[in-house]
């Protein structure tokens, strides 16, 4: 794979992690805060359960600004992959907040955009760097 698209796939990655995380992070202040939207049918009953909200979208706000800045080696398509994995499995573990707050289509799209990216990062974390005729080296993996 060449170094071009490994550094797409972590840009794309960057993006999605980013402007998700702003969504999750407008709806998690908007419903524990100001009782309005999805998340305020969780804040009504269970309000502690916002740490983990905003914790969970903080960080993944933080990744997707470290995943545009990153190099494509290994390391960091490992890492991406790490952290889809636990955002994918946690979304799984917990699948009944989608249904209580009454977001099974964010469920869905979000849960299987996790596991898109695992796999897109552990096959740019496991094929081999190809370089072009204007490439004199490619990054080291």
């Amino acid at each position: 794979m060449m170094t071009t698209m490994r550094q797409s796939i972590l840009r794309g990655n960057a993006l999605w992690l980013v402007g998700a995380s702003i969504g999750g992070l407008s709806t998690d202040v908007l419903g524990l805060f100001f009782e309005r939207g999805p998340q305020r049918l969780i804040g009504a009953v269970a309000p502690q359960a916002g740490v983990g909200f905003i914790e969970a979208h903080g960080l993944a706000l933080i990744f997707g600004i470290l995943l545009w800045r990153a190099i494509p080696v290994r390391s960091w398509h490992l890492t991406a992959a790490a952290v889809h994995a636990l955002l994918g499995t946690v979304n799984l573990v917990f699948w009944q907040f989608f249904i209580a707050a009454n977001m099974l289509a964010a469920g869905y799209l979000t849960t299987n955009l996790h596991w898109l990216f695992v796999v897109l990062q552990l096959i740019a974390a496991t094929t081999p760097v190809t370089t072009t005729a204007r490439t004199s080296a490619a990054h080291p993996i």
